[in-house]
């Protein structure tokens, strides 16, 4: 792991400062897109068919609530 770090920097040092803009947020967007994905795995993990509801339920529930 070590190794990549030092790789990493290593190409980052390379790049111009509108290269490391550009580069920023491709990989920060990767990096939001990845967190949602992982949240959206564990999820659908841990969902059971009862814990959703059809939309005529949903406003069921609404409209006596």
């Amino acid at each position: 792991m070590n190794l990549l770090r030092i790789r990493i920097h290593h190409l980052i040092e390379l790049l111009s400062d509108e290269e490391l803009e550009s580069v920023w947020n491709i990989v920060y967007a990767l990096h939001c897109d990845f967190y949602m994905l992982k949240s959206i795995q564990e999820v659908k993990r841990s969902q059971q068919p009862w814990d959703t509801l059809t939309h005529e339920e949903a406003i069921q529930l609404l409209t006596f609530s």
